[in-house]
């Protein structure tokens, strides 16, 4: 198997070769905190050898025990937010067809709750499982994040209600603390099948855990595949093998070395429509690693070639202070060529006989050679193809990228102490019992 191939060259007209070079003995320094665990939050390094931890035959019997939930639902609801929900939908936004929405399909369909607090998309939701038959994977450390848990809780009850509490408990798993928190509680006491997060692993690093495993497993992903291409990409990441050879290390180079040049913004473009939610889960993990102490690149991301009749304008003429990150996919599954048309209408006969992906590399393309003319420096990543191996390398390419820029930053890449002053203040709000101080002093700034 092949693996993904990192193009930094197009960043050299904004930082010289040299300068590049010259971050060499930094990045080798952050590697070392990483690999050593003498950095901050390094009780949260339990991700850096997972792939390689991980027994095929762990993930065969996996796959066994959730056989019989596959069987008897057409829908699967994942209840969770954030790293509980996103990189289950990365993998499988990316893996799917695009319309498993509109087929009969063998396995699952993967929907999501507990993501958004949404009167109207909780009542949309109600509806549509009336209709079918669907189990449940909540996903919650504490079991008391408050939108996975009102989700929970009326899922729970909508599921009892349409199979009965018996029924219920067989299509209910919970991926939860091995000994705590309050869904751990309501696990042991209603019996129903448990999975653990680990404790030295942060939500936006899980997806290689139960967290995404087990419903990517229920709906017909190769988690085996999966979790091979994380397990070769680590090794290829491993210090033994040099700077040089090495892709988190020399993109976590040059995005910090942009970083400096005074590019603050970070776009990941794709041109294939199927990592949208790969961009998203992306977005969390740079954001919520980075953002702190009034420091860090914005992670944005497009979608390609549809948003460059949208931002493509910003991009190409806005402020300078961006650079993009492109994935490219090198080899299409389908094949389709253009058809020739005798009255050629639309002008299009000059592409007659050439496939659809053709024309899109073309704009993939020309649109870096704009964008670098137009000012903004181009790191270029490109993958085979979209399959599972593939998408476990990028996974853990971005993972371990993210560690080792988050210490050339100088700061704590494995805590988000910024996500809590939103929960504080909306607790207050709604008076929970506890926050009586803080509600007090929120009206009276209302």
């Amino acid at each position: 198997m092949q693996n993904l191939k990192l193009d930094y060259r197009r960043i050299h007209p904004f930082i010289s070769e040299k300068e590049y070079k010259q971050m060499g003995e930094e990045v080798r320094t952050a590697q070392k905190i990483l690999y050593d665990g003498s950095g901050e939050g390094n009780d949260f390094l339990g991700w850096l050898q997972l792939p390689s931890k991980i027994k095929d035959e762990e993930l065969a019997a996996m796959e066994r025990d959730l056989v019989l939930l596959r069987k008897k639902s057409d829908i699967l609801v994942v209840v969770g937010i954030g790293g509980s929900y996103l990189g289950a939908k990365a993998v499988n936004d990316a893996l799917s067809h695009t319309f498993s929405h509109l087929r009969k399909v063998n396995n699952p369909l993967m929907i999501f709750a507990g993501h958004n607090i949404g009167e109207d998309y909780m009542h949309e939701l109600s509806e549509i499982l009336d209709k079918h038959d669907y189990s449940i994977v909540v996903i919650s450390k504490s079991g008391t994040t408050t939108e996975p848990a009102l989700a929970f809780r009326i899922l729970k009850n909508h599921l009892t209600k349409k199979v009965g509490s018996q029924e219920a408990v067989q299509r209910i798993i919970a991926i939860t603390d091995q000994s705590r928190g309050a869904l751990r509680q309501l696990s042991e006491e209603e019996g129903y099948k448990t999975f653990v997060i680990p404790d030295d692993i942060g939500g936006r690093f899980s997806v290689l855990t139960p967290v995404g495993l087990v419903p990517l497993a229920i709906c017909g992903t190769d988690i085996r595949q999966l979790v091979k291409g994380a397990r070769d990409m680590e090794k290829l990441c491993d210090p033994g093998n040099g700077l040089e050879n090495n892709p988190a290390v020399l993109y976590a180079a040059a995005r910090n070395a942009l970083y400096r040049s005074g590019k603050k913004i970070e776009i990941l473009v794709n041109y294939h429509h199927k990592l949208h939610y790969f961009s998203e889960w992306w977005k969390q993990l740079f954001g919520e690693s980075e953002g702190k102490e009034l420091k860090g690149i914005f992670p944005a991301s497009v979608d390609n070639s549809t948003d460059l009749h949208s931002m493509g304008q910003y991009i190409q003429e806005g402020e300078r202070i961006l650079f993009e990150t492109v994935i490219s996919v090198a080899g299409q599954q389908h094949k389709m060529t253009i058809p020739r048309d005798s009255k050629d209408p639309d002008k299009l006969n000059y592409l007659a006989g050439r496939h659809i992906d053709h024309v899109n590399k073309m704009a993939e393309l020309g649109t870096a050679l704009a964008h670098v003319d137009g000012g903004v420096p181009n790191i270029r990543i490109e993958i085979p193809e979209i399959n599972a191996y593939y998408i476990g390398q990028l996974i853990y390419f971005f993972e371990n990228a993210c560690g080792i820029s988050g210490y050339l930053l100088g700061i704590n890449p494995f805590n988000q102490p910024g996500v809590e002053a939103y929960k504080k203040n909306m607790f207050a709000l709604l008076e929970k019992p506890g926050f009586e101080d803080e509600t007090r002093k929120i009206k009276l700034k209302l």
